[in-house]
């Protein structure tokens, strides 16, 4: 009998049955399966543009003689120099993290603000809020732009009697108009984000606060606030990334306002190189406004995470 079982048992010791190798292959065709349509967009689309970019910024165009044709040879970091020697892409650079300092919490706070009102028991009519506050995203940027064009300008805006005393499209005002037209779109979009993340708490927590006596303003401040602070970050690391590559509004706000200048933001900067053609350059400003937005992006995140967990 023990040589008998012990002729069995090889089979069982040697590994899997055929069963389950053929449950594991089917299992390992189907990851590639569903994640291959995501690789492949995300190797042409994402990845393959950033390897151009890069590669394109350690070329530089040579011409033989004045009147020659132009070729390109490596010219290594000599685009970057020029970019860290561009004064002009740096007071974009500037410019835009100034907006982000003031438009980046104004914005969040007012999509907690509306989070917290749809969320509230007290406000009725909650779907024709949280529709009113979501609407203006589904406004593109151009005709956003366009749009409060008109409303500032003094001599096209229906508030003649405001827009002739304040000129919203000087250079002192037009950096903060440009805000307070993302800030409109952008709204609704980060309330939703913020909105979702509330009403996954469960309400046992509301139910058992209010035992304990906890007011309607108690219950915001002490438990969702700090409760949906995740979604909060997460907003803000969009608003940040967003911020940094800063086009369509000045782009389009442009015929409106002189004080737009062709290199008024980063990528404004970027469009405008790439458009002479000096897609070299362009390029060089593109990977360093890349590297900076993660950078900034990264501390940002770090620095939150560090302070949630304290």
């Amino acid at each position: 009998m023990a040589t008998l079982n012990q002729a069995h048992t090889p089979s069982l010791r040697a590994g899997r049955s055929p069963r389950t190798a053929h449950t594991g292959r089917s299992t390992r065709r189907a990851v590639v399966v569903f994640v291959a349509p995501f690789a492949v967009l995300f190797l042409l689309f994402y990845a393959a543009p950033i390897i151009y970019a890069v590669i394109q910024s350690l070329l530089m165009v040579e011409r033989e003689g004045t009147f020659g044709a132009p070729q390109q040879v490596f010219g290594g970091f000599t685009q970057y120099a020029l970019v860290f020697q561009d004064s002009a892409f740096w007071a974009s650079v500037g410019r835009v993290l100034l907006f982000g300092v003031v438009q980046v919490p104004v914005m969040l706070g007012m999509a907690l603000l509306f989070a917290l009102l749809l969320d509230s028991p007290l406000l009725k009519g909650k779907r024709f809020f949280r529709l009113a506050f979501f609407a203006p995203y589904a406004v593109p940027g151009v005709i956003a732009a366009i749009m409060w064009g008109f409303l500032y300008s003094p001599s096209l805006s229906p508030f003649g009697a405001v827009t002739s005393e304040i000129n919203f499209l000087d250079g002192s005002l037009v950096l903060w108009a440009i805000a307070n037209i993302v800030t409109w779109v952008y709204v609704g979009y980060n309330m939703l984000i913020i909105y979702a993340s509330l009403l996954a708490i469960p309400t046992e927590i509301y139910e058992a606060a209010r035992l304990d006596g906890a007011s309607n303003t108690q219950i915001a401040w002490r438990i969702k606030i700090p409760l949906v602070t995740p979604a909060i970050i997460l907003t803000a690391v969009f608003s940040i990334i967003g911020t940094l590559q800063l086009l369509a509004e000045p782009q389009t706000l442009r015929s409106f306002s002189s004080a737009i200048s062709s290199t008024y933001t980063p990528n404004l900067a970027v469009y405008t190189t790439a458009s002479i053609p000096n897609y070299n350059l362009a390029a060089a400003f593109s990977v360093v406004l890349a590297l900076a937005t993660f950078i900034l992006s990264f501390v940002f995140l770090k620095a939150t995470q560090r302070k949630v967990s304290q």
